[in-house]
């Protein structure tokens, strides 16, 4: 077949095959007038470097794959040479995510340093506009995820805190903690998730954790032993809200959604969030969820619902 029969039936085009000759890659015959004259083989070579192209190995390093096929074999990964081909393929893309996931990092710390040093002015701005919930915010409704909670016993899992201290919560003790779990605080220069508004129960983090710290001497008097606040930021990121909205009480960092698997806490997404806690309080005593807190709303009351319920 011609050159334009085989890029049609392979769905390529012609200046394609003219590179995997280039390659090596397929060899076609000549015929007397000069034309090249292609194979029901090289539509198969050709089928298969398309295959390999959508896995991630471009036709530069095809080439043990087609030997393969050019020995007879009907696979072109049956050979030692393709699986170690795939090996080094694959060894190439764990570096490059360690590479990508190094820089992420990087620029994520950046990023929270740059926030906290050079949006004094904007912190102060959205701390004061953060306080007031806006109008209208959409209520959450009890959709019966937390019923199952009362009675069970904390997991024992081992958290970090933003004191520097880790935290098993099967082992907080015989008085009762409060902990206060929360999708996620705003940082100074870094926007909230598109429609964050408009998600039941979402937006009130900072003034849910304003509320804990200016009630955080009273929630001891009526009980509590210690108060934390628990979301699945990392505990750098909650560092910074810590120091920023001078929190008394630390912040618990859960990235693995550990405690909402082990419990089965709800959680939803929301844009560049694939999960996130729903807000959600647990008073624990001697190892057991004595009470739940489920919806919340308001939450720059909450603390004081806490409090309440404590004196009560």
């Amino acid at each position: 077949m011609r050159i334009s029969e085989l890029a049609e039936l392979a769905q390529v085009s012609t200046k394609a095959i003219r590179y995997y000759e280039q390659l090596g890659l397929i060899q076609p015959n000549r015929l007397s007038n000069g034309y090249r004259d292609y194979s029901d083989h090289d539509l198969k070579v050709v089928g298969e470097i398309r295959v390999l192209a959508g896995v991630g190995i471009n036709p530069a390093r095809a080439n043990p794959f087609i030997e393969c096929l050019d020995m007879g074999h009907e696979h072109s990964d049956e050979c030692p040479a393709s699986l170690a081909a795939y090996r080094a393929s694959i060894a190439e893309l764990d570096r490059t995510i360690a590479s990508l996931t190094s820089r992420r990092e990087h620029l994520a710390e950046r990023l929270h340093h740059g926030a906290s040093r050079t949006f004094r002015t904007e912190s102060q701005t959205m701390a004061d506009s953060s306080l007031t919930l806006p109008n209208n915010l959409p209520i959450p409704e009890d959709d019966g995820a937390a019923d199952h909670l009362g009675g069970l016993a904390m997991p024992s899992l081992t958290l970090s805190a933003t004191d520097g201290s880790t935290v098993n919560l099967a082992a907080l003790g015989n008085g009762r903690s409060i902990i206060y779990l929360y999708p996620l605080t705003g940082v100074p220069g870094a926007d909230l998730p598109d429609g964050w508004e408009s998600i039941p129960g979402a937006r009130g983090c900072t003034t849910e954790a304003c509320d804990f710290r200016d009630h955080h001497a009273t929630l001891r008097e009526a009980g509590a032993e210690e108060v934390y606040g628990l979301s699945s930021q990392d505990p750098h990121y909650q560092c910074e809200v810590v120091d920023r909205l001078s929190l008394p009480f630390p912040m618990l960092s859960d990235p693995e959604f550990s405690l909402a698997d082990a419990l089965k806490l709800p959680t939803f997404s929301a844009p560049g969030h694939a999960r996130l806690y729903t807000r959600l309080t647990l008073v624990v005593n001697a190892g057991t969820i004595e009470h739940v807190f489920y919806p919340i709303f308001p939450p720059n009351t909450h603390a004081q619902q806490v409090l309440e319920w404590l004196r009560s």
